[in-house]
């Protein structure tokens, strides 16, 4: 028996080692936690499988709910099969990344659960925003939560169009996402007035658009170049940075940006003009009247026309509700007839240009909602339509060669996207005809 033992030896020693061979290479096929957090899964794992919120779904099924009117946390974990106290302690364990007073209808949540007889719930994942989730990891005997963010990425758009009737549907009508007014709106705020655009003017830009999945938008991230033309007159911005600060010039370097927006609302009609000798509607008289008045809904947000600090806000009988703001040692900002103050809104207090600080009301000697919007300057109260509010720091001397560079490089990726464009409508007519 020896004998034949010892002459099997060498091959007995060979099966061991294949064995031992073909273990090892199944541990490095199979997938190890890359941390003690469960679901986090290291960039070069994603290509492995099927994945959702970081989480390998392979051996997963996906329900999505959307949560109701009246639904709490309480509710939603009943009705996935969890008692009493194991909701409890979920709603515990996830506080810190779900907390429950921020549960509201509408919000959306997926359960994961195990794709066999007992289809238990492994993972719950709900979503605060279109990008971030709090995700909830039972697949342990410790509930274990975090914070879970879809990558964005971020891709390049190009939009032009000759208004035939507002921005916004001129935009509509190029294909593009109409609320890019808005943002143009923010980078000539202090050039063009959008309230008073014309039939004729023209607008080329490019702008990056954050995208999750690769394929849905979820918002407008920054205009990266524009040329909007209006009443005959070219208005570039191009993006640029210095001193860490973000901001658009033009073509000379001047920042577009200047110390006041040209007014404090967003939308709105002049219903009351700067006057020495206006007819009250209340008082039913003549009197000086040194504001501008813009009719506009209850509860539209006023905005801080520059940066500066909140040097008094209350009531008063004729002017209702208002907050008065110092920009500098020259101008000051009163608005009037307030519904409501922003919510942290002190006197003491520094506000930015385009912070919102109060809200459109009818207080105060009033006959319906508007704002009375008055400047003074040095102590005397002017115009607000005729202000005019002195530029930002130009772009530095030391700067001047990268910002040539910047502007050459904006202003020919435009030209080729309007010559790409241009060949794509060409091509289009002759196909049609």
């Amino acid at each position: 028996m020896n004998s034949v033992n010892k002459k099997y030896y060498p091959l007995i020693i060979i099966f061991i080692c294949m064995v031992a061979l073909g273990i090892n290479t199944t541990c490095k096929q199979t997938k190890q936690p890359v941390s003690e957090t469960a679901g986090i899964i290291e960039e070069e794992e994603l290509f492995a499988g099927n994945y959702q919120y970081g989480i390998p779904i392979d051996s997963l099924y996906l329900t999505d709910y959307t949560i109701k009117n009246g639904e709490n946390l309480s509710l939603i974990f009943s009705r996935l099969g969890f008692s009493a106290q194991q909701s409890n302690e979920i709603i515990q364990a996830a506080a810190d990344v779900l907390p429950p007073t921020k549960i509201r209808a509408g919000m959306g949540y997926t359960t994961l659960c195990s794709n066999d007889s007992l289809s238990k719930v492994n993972y719950i994942a709900f979503a605060r925003s279109k990008t971030d989730y709090a995700i909830i990891d039972l697949t342990t005997d410790t509930i274990r939560t975090y914070e879970y963010s879809k990558p964005v990425t971020l891709k390049r758009h190009y939009a032009e169009g000759v208004l035939n009737s507002s921005l916004w549907n001129t935009l509509k009508q190029s294909g593009a996402d109409p609320l890019i007014s808005l943002k143009l709106a923010d980078v000539f705020a202090w050039q063009i007035d959008f309230f008073d655009v014309k039939e004729g003017d023209a607008f080329r830009l490019i702008y990056d658009v954050a995208y999750i999945d690769d394929t849905t938008a979820v918002n407008i991230v920054s205009i990266q170049g524009a040329v909007f033309t209006h009443k005959g007159k070219d208005f570039v911005a191009i993006p640029f940075e210095q001193d860490s600060v973000a901001e658009y010039f033009d073509e000379e370097g001047n920042s577009l940006r200047k110390a006041f927006l040209k007014a404090p609302l967003d939308f709105y009609r002049i219903t009351s003009r700067f006057s020495n000798s206006r007819f009250h509607p209340v008082l039913k008289r003549y009197r000086a009247h040194h504001g501008v008045d813009y009719a506009a809904p209850v509860g539209t947000p006023v905005k801080s026309i520059g940066d500066g600090t909140v040097i008094a806000k209350g009531y008063e009988k004729g002017g209702g509700n208002y907050v008065k703001v110092k920009h500098n040692s020259v101008y000051t900002t009163t608005y009037m007839h307030l519904s409501k103050f922003a919510q942290g809104l002190q006197v003491g207090g520094r506000v930015r240009q385009g912070d919102v600080i109060a809200y459109v009301g009818s207080t105060g000697l009033s006959t319906g909602p508007h704002l009375d919007f008055r400047v003074h300057k040095n102590g005397t109260p002017i115009d607000p339509l005729q202000m005019d509010a002195p530029p930002s720091e130009p772009v530095k001397p030391a700067l001047q060669d990268s910002f040539a560079l910047v502007r050459q490089l904006v202003l020919a990726e435009m030209d080729s996207y309007r010559l790409e464009q241009a060949g794509k409508l060409a091509s289009t007519e002759a196909f049609t005809e």
